[in-house]
C-alpha cells in the first residue's frame, strides 16, 4: 500500500498542476499545529519567487482545485500561504480496513532487496557478557529486524573476539595449573579429550588471573605471547584447547543472548578471517596499496577534503603481528567472497569511529570491496548510571549482563506482585517479559549515538515513555477484545466505519503512520523513531479508551467499528515491539 502522506501528495500535485504550477511544490508534511490541521503543504511559499506571486494567491489557486477531493474533508489557505489539510474520516477508515486485511499491515517492502550483513555483538570469548555488550546487541538486533521487515536479506554476525593474546594467556595459566594435560605434551600422539578441562565459571576466572599475572611478571607475559604465536601457527595441543574454549564460551554466549532475545545468523570470529590475511597482505604490497612506514605496513587513507588528520590504516606491525584493522579488512574479504553484500552495517561504540573511517577507506581504495558497497558505521553512546559514569554494580564493579536482566526481572516481579491476580509462576514469567521490554525500550528509545542514563526506577515504571507502559497498553487492548468475545461476539471480518469522535480519529491517524515510520526507521537506521511512534500511538489509544464507552456501547455497528480499530492498533503495536526485540504477555 502507498503511504497516506504520498496519497495526499498525489492529490496536491494534481491540484498544483491544474492551477498552472509545478507539481514539485506539492510536498506534504505532518502538521506542526495539530490544533489547526492534520497535514500541511508549504509549497505556495516555495513557489512565490518562481511565479512572482504572493504565496496566499498560489495557495488559494491550489485550494480551489482541491474541491471534491476524495481524501480531504477540509482544505484551507492561510496567510501568508500555508495550505492546511484535514483527512476525510471515511477515506481514513477505508485505508485502515485495507491495512487490516493485509498480513503486512500495508507495509510496502522494497522493490529490490539488498544483501545486508550487520556486524554487532563483538564479545570476547572466555569472558562473561557485561552491560558494555548491551547496546551493540540490542541496537544491532533491532536494525536487523527492521531491515528484514522492509524485505531485505539480512545476516547478523556476532564477530567474536576469539583470536590473539587472550588465548595465549588462558593456555599459559592452564599449563601452570595442570601441566600433566596431554595438550602440553609435544610427544602426545592420541586423540585429545572430548571434554574441556574447565567449566565456563572456571574459564571466566582463569582469564583475569592470567591477565593480572602478565602485568606483574615479564617472563609469564613472554610465555603467553609465545603460546599465542604457537596457537596461531597451528600447534596441535593448543588448537585443541582453543576448540574447548570456543565450545564452552559459545554455548554460554548463546544462552545469555537468548535471554536477551538476540540471535545471530553467523557465529564467526576474528579466527575465521586469519586464513585470508596472508594473501590479502601479499596483494596489497604487490599492487602498491601498502607501504612500510616506521617499520609497520600501512595504507594511506587521507583525502584532500579532510578537515582533520586521518592517520594511515596500519595492517601489520614491525614484528609481523596483525592488528584490528588487519582482521577487519580480512573479514571484508571473506564477506565479499561468501555473501557479496550490498551493505555492511557496523554497530559499534562511537569512540571507534576513526578506526572505521580508516578501514572503510582502505577497503574501497584497495578494491577489497567494490565502490558501490554501502558501508555504514552506526556508533552508539555509553550506557551510564545516575552518576553520569558508565553503569556499574552497587559495589562499583562491571555488572554482568545476566545479573542486570535478573535484577530488572526481580524489580518487575515486585511491581506485578503488588496487585497480583495471577499465580506465582505466571507472575515470574510475566516479569521476565516485561523486564526485557524495560531494558530494550529504555535503550532503544534514545538516539543510538547519544549517551543515556540507565534509570531502573524510570525504565520499570508502568507510566510514561517506558517499555512496561507500551506493554500495559497492549494488554489492555487484549483484555477488551477478550471480554468482547466472552460475550459471544465474533471479531472476524469486522471493519471500521469512520471516526465517531475526535479521540477515535486521532487514534486512526496514528495507526496509519505505521508504513511511513517503519520505512523511515530503516532509512535512518533509527529504532528510536519506532519507540517515539508507539509511545504516541499508545497515548492516542489510552485517550480514546478513557473518552469512549467501548464495551458498553449500545450501537452495535459503532461498537464493531471500535473493535476493528482496537484489533488493528494491537497488530501495529505488536509488529513494532517485535522489531524492537520484545513481546507482550497475555496479562499483567
Amino acid at each position: 500500500m502507498k503511504k497516506m502522506i504520498d496519497l495526499i501528495a498525489e492529490e496536491l500535485a494534481e491540484a498544483f498542476e491544474k492551477a498552472g504550477y509545478d507539481r514539485s511544490y506539492a510536498k506534504v508534511t505532518l502538521s506542526n499545529r495539530p490544533d489547526l490541521c492534520e497535514y500541511q503543504c508549504n509549497g505556495a511559499m516555495a513557489g512565490a519567487k518562481a511565479y512572482h506571486k504572493a504565496p496566499i494567491m498560489i495557495a488559494n489557486d491550489v485550494v480551489e482545485n482541491l474541491k471534491g477531493s476524495k481524501c480531504l474533508s477540509e482544505v484551507n489557505a492561510v496567510n501568508p500561504g500555508f495550505i492546511n489539510l484535514k483527512l476525510d474520516k471515511e477515506y481514513v477508515a477505508d485505508y485502515l480496513n485495507q491495512m487490516g486485511s493485509d498480513e503486512k499491515l500495508g507495509l510496502e517492502e522494497v522493490e529490490e532487496p539488498k544483501m545486508i550483513v550487520i556486524d554487532y555483538g563483538g564479545p570476547n570469548v572466555a569472558k562473561p557478557l557485561h552491560v558494555g555488550h548491551l547496546r551493540s546487541a540490542i541496537i544491532g538486533e533491532s536494525v536487523k529486524r527492521i531491515a528484514r521487515k522492509m524485505g531485505h536479506k539480512v545476516l547478523g554476525d556476532i564477530h567474536l573476539g576469539d583470536w590473539g593474546y587472550q588465548m595465549g594467556l588462558i593456555i599459559t595459566e592452564l599449563k601452570e595449573r595442570q601441566p600433566e594435560l596431554p595438550y602440553f605434551d609435544d610427544a602426545f600422539e592420541g586423540d585429545y579429550p572430548k571434554e574441556a578441562p574447565f567449566t565456563i565459571g572456571e574459564l571466566e576466572e582463569i582469564y583475569p588471573t592470567a591477565s593480572g599475572k602478565a602485568k606483574e611478571d615479564d617472563a609469564y607475559r613472554e610465555e603467553a605471547l609465545h603460546a599465542t604465536y604457537l596457537l596461531q601457527n597451528g600447534h596441535k595441543g593448543y588448537t585443541a584447547i582453543w576448540n574447548h574454549i570456543m565450545n564452552v564460551s559459545v554455548s554460554d554466549l548463546k544462552k545469555n543472548y537468548a535471554n536477551l532475545n538476540v540471535g545471530f545468523d553467523l557465529w564467526k570470529g576474528e579466527s575465521d578471517a586469519q586464513a585470508y590475511i596472508p594473501d590479502m597482505i601479499e596483494r596489497l604490497k604487490k599492487e602498491g596499496h601498502a607501504h612500510i612506514d616506521e617499520g609497520a605496513l600501512v595504507i594511506d587513507v587521507k583525502e584532500e577534503t579532510d578537515t582533520k588528520e586521518i592517520p594511515p590504516c596500519m595492517i601489520q606491525k614491525s614484528d609481523g603481528a596483525s592488528l584490528y584493522g588487519t582482521t577487519d579488512l580480512a573479514t571484508m574479504v571473506q564477506r565479499e567472497a561468501d555473501y557479496k553484500p550490498d551493505k555492511i552495517i557496523y554497530v559499534v561504540d562511537k569512540r571507534q569511529e576513526l578506526h572505521f573511517v580508516q578501514v572503510f577507506r582502505a577497503a574501497k581504495k584497495t578494491g577489497i570491496l567494490p565502490q558501490e558497497t554501502d558501508l555504514k558505521f552506526l556508533g552508539f553512546g555509553t550506557m551510564n548510571g545516575k552518576d553520569g559514569k558508565p553503569f556499574k554494580t552497587r559495589e562499583g564493579g562491571v555488572m554482568r549482563l545476566e545479573d542486570l536482566i535478573a535484577e530488572i526481572a526481580e524489580e518487575m516481579y515486585k511491581k506485578i506482585a503488588e496487585n497480583r491476580t495471577v499465580a506465582e509462576e505466571e507472575a515470574r514469567e510475566t516479569a521476565k517479559i516485561v523486564g526485557l521490554s524495560a531494558i530494550k525500550y529504555g535503550d532503544l528509545s534514545n538516539q543510538a549515538s547519544k549517551d543515556y542514563v540507565f534509570d531502573v526506577d524510570r525504565f520499570t515504571s508502568f507510566e510514561g515513555n517506558t517499555g512496561p507502559y507500551i506493554l500495559y497498553t497492549i494488554v489492555r487492548i487484549k483484555s477488551i477484545l477478550n471480554k468482547y468475545q466472552a460475550e459471544g461476539k465474533s471479531v472476524e471480518g469486522l471493519r471500521l466505519s469512520g471516526a465517531h469522535n475526535e479521540s477515535e480519529k486521532a487514534l486512526m491517524l496514528e495507526v496509519l503512520k505505521y508504513n511511513e515510520v517503519m520505512e523511515n526507521a530503516y532509512e535512518e537506521l533509527a529504532p528510536h523513531k519506532i519507540c517515539a511512534y508507539i509511545y504516541d500511538l499508545a497515548n492516542a489509544f489510552n485517550r480514546f479508551y478513557h473518552e469512549t464507552k467501548i464495551l458498553a456501547e449500545e450501537d452495535e455497528a459503532k461498537q464493531k467499528s471500535y473493535i476493528a480499530l482496537l484489533m488493528l492498533t494491537k497488530q501495529v503495536l505488536e509488529s513494532c515491539i517485535d522489531v524492537l526485540g520484545f513481546e507482550a504477555p497475555e496479562r499483567m
